[in-house]
Formats: C-alpha cells, sequence, structure tokens
C-alpha cells in the first residue's frame, strides 16, 4: 500500500503548539504560499472577511488573477497576498511611535485608537508596497435594508482586543487595518483562517525559528520569492514557485 501522506494542518498544529509553548521573543511567524496550489476558489478571503468582520472596502486577503501566453497556449495564475509583516515595514515611517508595535514575534500591530483619520491611512497607504492595508470608513453591507444584520455588528478581535463596529464599545471605524496573521487565533492556539480553509492545500503556517517545522522544510526544499524583497523590508511571507506560477508570473501580479 501506498504510504499515508501526512495532513498538513495537523502537522502544522502541531508545530503551533511547540512554538506556543515558547516565550514570545522565542518565535518567529512566516506564511508560506504555494502558488502552484492556489486554484482561485477565493475561499481564504470569504473566511478572513468572516473571522475579522471586515466591512465594504477592507480585506486583509485578497487573491490576485493574471493570464499568461497566448491562445490556445494560455493560462491563468492565482496569488493570494496580504500584509507580508515586513521586518523593516515601511509603511509606519513618520508615525507616532505609539500607533504601532513591532512585536518580538514579527507581527506588525496598529493600534486602533492612534492610527485614525483618512490623511493618516493616504499616508500608510502611500507606503506600503503591496497595498495591503485599508480604511475603515464605517459602512455597513446591510445598511440600506430594515436592519443591520448580526454578522455585521458581531465583535471582531483584530489584535487580541474586542472591536465593535455599532458604536457600543471600541471601534475600528475611521482606522487603518489590516492582516495581523490572525493574532488572537494564534494566542487562542488556532492556525490563521485563511490557512485552515484553503481548500488547495496552498496555505502553510508556523514558526521560522523552529528548525523542524513544516514551513521550514518546505523553504529549504523550494525555489522561494520574497516580494520586493531587495527594498529590505523583510517580508515574512514567502511564495513557493515552480513549473506552473514561477518566479516571472509572480512578479506579474506582486512586481
Amino acid at each position: 500500500m501506498p504510504e499515508k501522506m501526512e495532513n498538513r494542518l495537523i502537522r502544522m498544529q502541531a508545530d503551533l503548539q511547540k512554538s506556543l509553548q515558547k516565550p514570545v521573543a522565542k518565535r518567529s511567524w512566516m506564511m508560506v504560499i504555494d502558488a502552484d496550489k492556489c486554484i482561485g476558489c477565493h475561499a481564504c478571503a470569504v473566511a478572513c472577511m468572516s473571522e475579522n468582520v471586515s466591512p465594504p472596502g477592507v480585506s486583509y486577503r485578497v487573491v490576485k488573477e493574471t493570464e499568461d501566453g497566448e491562445y490556445p497556449e494560455v493560462k491563468r495564475f492565482f496569488m493570494p497576498t496580504n500584509c507580508q509583516q515586513c521586518e523593516n515595514p515601511p509603511c509606519i515611517k513618520g508615525l507616532p511611535e505609539d500607533a504601532y508595535t513591532l512585536r518580538p514575534d514579527g507581527i506588525v500591530v496598529f493600534h486602533y485608537e492612534k492610527m485614525r483619520g483618512k490623511k493618516l491611512f493616504e499616508k500608510v497607504e502611500s507606503q506600503c508596497p503591496y497595498s495591503a492595508v485599508y480604511y475603515d470608513s464605517g459602512e455597513f453591507y446591510t445598511a440600506d435594508t430594515p436592519k443591520l444584520e448580526p454578522y455585521e455588528t458581531r465583535p471582531s478581535y483584530d489584535y487580541g482586543d474586542e472591536w465593535l463596529r455599532d458604536g457600543k464599545g471600541k471601534s475600528p471605524v475611521d482606522a487603518v487595518r489590516k492582516c495581523h496573521f490572525c493574532l488572537h487565533r494564534l494566542e487562542s492556539g488556532m492556525l490563521p483562517a485563511c490557512v485552515t480553509t484553503c481548500v488547495g492545500g496552498a496555505m502553510y503556517f508556523g514558526d521560522k525559528n523552529d528548525p523542524g517545522s513544516l514551513v521550514n522544510e518546505l523553504v529549504e526544499k523550494r525555489q522561494t520569492l520574497r516580494i520586493n524583497e531587495s527594498e529590505g523590508t523583510g517580508p515574512r511571507v514567502i511564495y513557493l514557485t515552480g513549473k506552473v506560477s514561477t518566479v516571472e508570473t509572480c512578479l506579474t501580479c506582486h512586481g
């Protein structure tokens, strides 16, 4: 009988539990995306919006699409993207020091109470080479219906705090928002929503400081691409390239 394939989610969950036993300063989170496996279903984007109660105009996870070749030899590629949690994030340049935190595990935290206003958003947006930041304008999908639906008014837990967009508590409205690797899930022992929802098995997550982690195994074995790495940003999202999605096709979307 053929050898049973290892379940990637079970392996990553075990890796996560092991890393959570270490102090935060000893962890270094990393996301790995196998571009060859992405089927363009957008399940990761939907899961992300549901998990983070994202309003209109805010989508931490985006799946870009591009085509390569000429008829009849045309190929379509799907490239998931989100905040890269840069080690040297250009988006925070010139911001007050109390507006953000660079966590020792690599996650870039935006403090919503200090990151408010359209003008500040435009500054941050112009400095992010990944187009990964969004402005919460306070809109609701069900605003023009008889009532706001519970799925829009329920709390979200960005960065581990409780946020309410209906004015009944701390609110992310008017704030600059972005992906945070589902920090609230990580600290509760769960993988990011996009990783657990990926139908094609293209998403991986783990601790860069764990030599035995699945993410490190993949990065060591495969050709990789870090978007805009030459600019010194130090992205923590790494793309695996191969026969289908090459460096060239990846850069068509992300370059």
